[in-house]
């Protein structure tokens, strides 16, 4: 014969200080469990979105990261022209020429300054990079001292509001708009014109990387090895989106290890905390558990009675830990890449998130209720009756 749920549900009504206390300690963990995951998925989400795997990034060979790369401007022309290297409507290749430089703007939050990647790029550059969208004001004008601002970094930083005038480089350029960019790396940059800004930083004749669409991405192994068969070129390609993973490959990978760790550790340490509530409610109930011994319920019954107790318990706390988090969904932090800049990211709690979340706290239930509801299934009657 089993015990009716109902059982359970007024067992855990008429206990309302512990319940609370239980359901509390497993909504912080559960909570903080599913801002962890968000954090790490909001990074990956940046990550995978830079970039396409249809476009190929050409840099100097053996250089790190663009800042350490150069291109002449004669090879650069030569490299578009390739057969390889998609062309638009109007005939012309695919193809971007791009410098970058960093510079520096102090933070909202804190006023510490952060570094941030200013790119200047071709007018071809949003034909190249389809995911680049205007979400407030316009596009800079070829060849005046005009700049767009990642929507992130806007958020970030201050000083770059549309119609601000930033110095960069001993030139004054002016806001004229925001970006989206499909949440990826490209939204914590700013971008100018290639014209205007390589001679405003000394960079001409040339460019640090050259973005290229492809006419079919199984082509970039070719493409690369005829580039460096080239003697007097000596550059390398990437696939752009693995360009940028590597770019910030030792972070991501950090942030994946320390949402692991903390999970686990989170993870035991609310076991601990269920398993020992239900200890104190199991040597609470002596009396009620031989009682219930005696009227005829099995000791299946009872175990199965106190575990579901714990895990209501547990599917409260983590229904209420979902609601807690969710605020922080959106939230944009950031972190430095091995550029030297910094990556804006917004944290992002997905439905699946939230199941992961549940179903850890269910998991916090079973195990921390198990060892207690054994316990209390194999009281004798007479001791429990006994007892308390």
């Amino acid at each position: 014969m089993a015990l009716p749920l109902s059982y359970n549900v007024r067992n855990l009504r008429s206990r309302w200080k512990v319940t609370l206390l239980a359901i509390f300690g497993i909504a912080l963990v559960v909570a903080a469990f599913v801002t962890i995951l968000s954090m790490a998925r909001g990074f990956d989400i940046a990550l995978s979105s830079t970039g396409s795997d249809n476009n190929a990034i050409v840099t100097q060979r053996g250089s790190m990261s663009e800042l350490t790369s150069w291109i002449d401007i004669g090879h650069a022309n030569l490299i578009s022209v390739d057969p390889r290297v998609a062309r638009g409507a109007d005939g012309k290749p695919l193809a971007s020429c791009e410098v970058v430089v960093i510079t520096t703007r102090p933070q909202k939050r804190t006023g510490l300054p952060t570094n941030i990647t200013f790119r200047g790029v071709s007018p071809n550059a949003f034909n190249v990079r389809n995911s680049i969208k205007i979400v407030e004001g316009r596009n800079f004008t070829p060849g005046l001292y005009e700049v767009i601002v990642g929507r992130k970094m806007a958020d970030r930083v201050t000083g770059v509001d549309v119609g601000s005038t930033i110095n960069i480089q001993r030139k004054n350029w002016k806001v004229v708009g925001h970006f989206a960019a499909d949440d990826s790396s490209f939204e914590s940059e700013i971008w100018g014109d290639y014209d205007a800004m390589a001679p405003a930083i000394g960079r001409n004749g040339g460019c640090e990387s050259l973005t290229v669409r492809l006419t079919n991405p199984s082509v970039l192994g070719g493409f690369d090895k005829d580039l460096r068969a080239n003697p007097q070129i000596q550059v390398q390609a990437d696939s752009e989106r693995k360009y940028y993973e590597k770019l910030a490959g030792s972070v991501a990978t950090a942030l994946i290890f320390l949402a692991s760790f903390v999970a686990i550790v989170m993870g035991v340490g609310a076991v601990f905390g269920a398993m020992n509530t239900m200890y104190a409610i199991v040597s609470q109930r002596t009396r009620e558990i031989g009682t219930l011994r005696a009227l005829g319920f099995s000791r299946f019954s009872i175990l199965f009675s106190f575990v579901m107790e714990s895990v209501l318990l547990a599917i409260v706390g983590g229904a209420i830990g979902c609601l807690v988090a969710l605020p922080m969904n959106g939230y944009t932090a950031s972190t430095g890449t091995s550029a030297f800049s910094e990556m804006a990211f917004a944290f992002k709690i997905t439905p699946d998130l939230l199941l992961i979340g549940m179903s850890f706290a269910v998991v916090m239930g079973l195990v921390g209720g198990l060892l207690p509801a054994l316990r209390a299934s194999r009281l004798p009657i007479t001791r429990a009756l006994r007892e308390a």
